[in-house]
């Protein structure tokens, strides 16, 4: 697994690109594109715009472009516009989007997720909706919000069935090309759901144990993707309510995660109650990729308005965290990374195509 001692902060340089190893991958810079809904698929299915729409980024100069949450089930999906990977025909759909990425530079990332008792929305342009006729799945019947219906409890049944879907969805993706799998333990979906006591208040193992279920999918999934690829997974590192799981929580799963075979956890928070207070600032989950990175002793991942190169150099120089992933920021400057590169005095390629667009000076 990748550990803290193989990935200590850089001393020298322009860190942000400085190559990162994880197991027999090698990323171009310390640069990876976030998971984005893009609520642009037709019954879970890739299509030109995914295409479009990540390509950019990996021509942008990104070492690592993840997918969208890319549902492991049709229940679980967030919206019913999102990416799925319960078939091989939706993996062969995707089968083109790794390749371009790879051909591009950058390594094809897929976040795989189910999203419990948040699944059945509408998208953000629909006014985000609960949708009729929709079953979500928890580990409680606990709606996420006044109002909303009911999940259903999942049996034990069901529990291993998750399990399952999720490791047929990562074999489903090495199958296509992709080189790094992201679980989506984060943002109040269903593993979330299980971690956190806002949510999970059965009497059962996974109740006793609020971490078991997301440790036996990071086993089966370990189990199935090879020794030679990183697999990474998302938390929330802390509920940002009293009563919630916390900091300190995350750093007891980080660890015991490490021990399943995780090599980086993307550090971001929050998203499974309404009752949440976050204090979105430039950079506000930093401390949270730092903290974990040297208690846990895993490499880790900072996200949450990072938008400026010396921000997100400082971070990596620092060692706060090993990676640096962007969102919304990537939405509004696909080349972001070339960009970053000129502002720090870094020496990177641009593509030929782009070339004579290149800041002098």
């Amino acid at each position: 697994m990748a550990r803290l001692g193989r990935h200590a902060p850089l001393a020298a340089g322009v860190s942000l690109f400085a190559p990162l190893r994880l197991r027999g991958v090698e990323l171009r810079n310390r640069i990876g594109v976030s998971p984005m809904c893009q609520y642009s698929s037709v019954d879970g299915f890739a299509n030109e715009w995914h295409r479009v729409h990540l390509g950019s980024r990996a021509v942008g100069g990104a070492g690592l472009v993840f997918t969208e949450a890319t549902a492991v089930s049709p229940e679980g999906r967030i919206s019913p516009s999102d990416l799925g990977l319960w078939s091989d025909e939706h993996a062969e759909a995707l089968r083109p989007v790794a390749s371009l990425l790879r051909g591009h530079g950058a390594v094809p990332g897929v976040q795989l997720a189910h999203a419990g008792r948040k699944a059945s929305t509408a998208p953000p342009w629909d006014g985000g909706r609960v949708l009729p006729d929709w079953t979500t799945v928890a580990p409680s019947p606990v709606p996420h919000r006044a109002g909303d219906p009911a999940p259903s409890e999942l049996t034990e049944e069901g529990v291993a069935k998750v399990v399952s879907d999720f490791r047929l969805a990562a074999m489903r993706a090495l199958a296509v090309g992709f080189e790094v799998v992201e679980l989506h333990f984060a943002h109040g979906y269903l593993v979330h759901e299980f971690l956190s006591p806002l949510s999970n208040l059965r009497t059962d193992a996974y109740g006793r144990d609020r971490m078991l279920l997301a440790v036996e999918i990071a086993h089966a999934v370990r189990a199935v993707w090879p020794e030679r690829l990183p697999l990474f997974v998302r938390v929330s590192a802390t509920d940002w309510v009293d009563g919630g799981s916390t900091i300190e929580d995350t750093v007891e799963l980080a660890r015991r995660l490490a021990e399943a075979g995780v090599d980086l956890i993307d550090c971001s928070s929050g998203g499974v109650s309404t009752e949440q207070q976050i204090p979105a600032t430039p950079g506000y989950q930093v401390g949270f990729a730092a903290r974990v990175r040297r208690e846990a002793g895993i490499a880790t991942a900072a996200v949450g308005l990072i938008t400026e190169p010396r921000q997100a150099e400082a971070i990596v120089a620092d060692g706060a965290a090993d990676l640096v992933l962007l969102a919304r920021e990537s939405l509004r400057q696909p080349n972001w990374p070339l960009l970053a590169a000129h502002a720090l005095g870094a020496e990177v390629a641009w593509p030929r195509q782009y070339a004579r667009a290149k800041p002098r000076g």
